[in-house]
């Protein structure tokens, strides 16, 4: 069974729907891989062996009656740990939510119970979804499957990372300035942000709810198409929930495999390159380009001028909105609390100083800071508020840059992956690894990332972005499947197959 961790989950669904395989099969393959994996990758934070077994031992069941829920029943996944999942530990990766166990499902979480797929465990993350690199994670960080030296990306480094390493053949993650899409460049995955409001927000831990939005992780375009699709979709629950069907996602993938974009307009953004790009980086993308030229897409120039100011804005509206939505971990109610020494009877305020100040990372704090300043009285109009209005000129690019061509594409990172520790104290050089994710999140446009190769430099995985106008979903997975159809054949089969095996170097990645 072990090969067939190796499997696309269409792969997966189509064996199940056969009958040559069990849910039961894949799932103890993939605790198997789990076991044998984690604990030099550490994607997981928690793992659900046995409940994920039940839940694959129902679908079994399902099948031989001949009664599937969906097309991916039985076929496992993992979940960010930002979602809630009742009855299994959701921490965000905070000291100050260790041990809460959520008493009802994130939406998406429901979706994924309601069509049958077995949840394999809750995968690391940046502590609140905060940082670059799964090193802000207050249970130790996630590392790279394609060298255990390097960072995973973040804050979803833990989902992309058990993708990469074949601990799930899927994963949901969360996407505020690129926490989907950067660690799918750096592991050679392919990670999905959705238009906002695409997919529910219910039961997602806030970071900025402006910026949020849940999407997939895969190592296929189809898969993510698949997998966006089950989760995707109108909730009554969610304000922000857009009331509309999706675009046809599985049949744009298909369709874009086929590799014709004859009549696709592909506009490149001018800003998102230059200085600052690692060379190798920007070779995969040109190459990328040239097969898009050749399955028949027109490729032409487009400026995006305030796109440059899309970081100051972000750093500007992402703290703010996380400082006000942070302040309900107050000791009060649920999570951590801690007792301050040396005071026989503590006020609330006190109790609260002590626990937040135990509770809470660096990084969070930093930003807590950061976002209460920028929204106290007298900064108000000086920051946050010129922030909003870059944010509505960053709108206004996207919107003219749609009038010209279908999609905008660039390179999904500047880098590929760094090495552990390299960026850890300088915040900045961290923040930069978001340049090119981080407009989509402020304008609510989908964007996939698709690995586009191996820079020459480190023979690291780099990725290529793709942007769409919001609701046009199925233009990114149109795109992405005719660009992953021409590399795969280009490779002689996919990208993850170019990997070292973790068995057999301690400074390698996937089997």
């Amino acid at each position: 069974m072990s090969d067939r961790i190796h499997s696309t989950a269409a792969e997966l669904a189509e064996a199940l729907a056969a009958g040559s395989v069990t849910s039961v099969d894949l799932t103890q393959a993939h605790l198997d891989r789990i076991a044998a994996v984690d604990g030099d990758v550490h994607a997981y934070l928690h793992v659900d062996a046995e409940g994920a077994l039940e839940q694959a031992v129902a679908s079994d069941e399902r099948r031989a009656a001949g009664t599937p829920l969906h097309a991916l029943d039985g076929v496992p996944i993992a979940v960010k740990d930002v979602l809630a999942t009742a009855g299994l530990p959701t921490t965000c990766g905070s000291k100050i939510l260790e041990g809460w166990i959520p008493p009802y499902d994130a939406t998406v979480v429901a979706r994924l119970k309601a069509a049958g797929l077995p949840i394999l465990g809750k995968t690391n993350m940046d502590e609140f979804a905060m940082g670059s690199s799964t090193e802000h994670s207050a249970y130790g960080p996630t590392r790279n499957p394609w060298d255990l030296d390097r960072i995973p990306g973040g804050s979803g480094g833990g989902s992309a990372a058990a993708v990469a390493a074949h601990m799930a053949p899927l994963a949901l993650g969360t996407d505020t300035g690129g926490s989907i899409r950067q660690p799918g460049a750096v592991t050679g995955t392919v990670g999905v942000k959705p238009t906002y409001g695409g997919v529910s927000r219910y039961g997602l831990v806030a970071l900025a709810n402006s910026l949020d939005q849940v999407g997939p992780v895969t190592r296929t375009v189809l898969d993510s198409a698949l997998l966006h699709e089950l989760i995707g979709g109108h909730d009554p629950r969610d304000s922000t929930s857009i009331d509309q069907p999706l675009p046809g996602l599985v049949a744009a993938a298909r369709q874009g495999a086929a590799g014709d974009l004859a009549g696709v307009r592909v506009g490149v953004i001018t800003e998102l390159a230059g200085d600052g790009w690692q060379p190798g980086v920007m070779a995969r993308f040109e190459e990328s380009l040239e097969l898009l030229v050749k399955a028949g897409a027109e490729v032409v120039e487009v400026s995006c001028p305030h796109f440059v100011h899309a970081l100051a804005a972000y750093y500007l509206i992402l703290p703010a909105e996380a400082s006000s939505n942070l302040a309900k971990f107050d000791a009060m109610r649920y999570g951590l609390r801690v007792m301050p020494q040396g005071i026989d009877s503590p006020s609330a305020e006190e109790v609260m100083r002590a626990t937040r100040e135990a509770g809470f990372g660096d990084e969070v704090k930093r930003r807590i800071v950061l976002g209460t300043y920028a929204l106290s009285s007298g900064y108000y109009d000086a920051y946050y508020g010129q922030a909003q209005k870059v944010r509505t000129l960053i709108g206004r690019d996207f919107a003219a840059a749609f009038e010209q061509v279908d999609v905008l594409v660039s390179p999904t990172a500047p880098t590929t992956a760094f090495k552990l520790g390299e960026k850890l104290d300088d915040p900045i050089a961290m923040y930069l690894n978001d340049l090119a994710t981080i407009p989509a999140n402020l304008a609510g446009v989908p964007g996939v990332s698709v690995p586009s190769g191996l820079a020459d430099e480190d023979a690291l995985p780099a990725g290529f972005q793709v942007l769409a106008p919001a609701l046009a979903d199925e233009r990114v997975y149109r795109v992405g499947a005719a660009l992953e159809t021409a590399l795969t054949e280009k490779w002689g089969g996919p990208l993850l197959a170019q990997a070292p095996s973790l068995e057999s170097t301690q400074n390698g990645a996937l089997a």
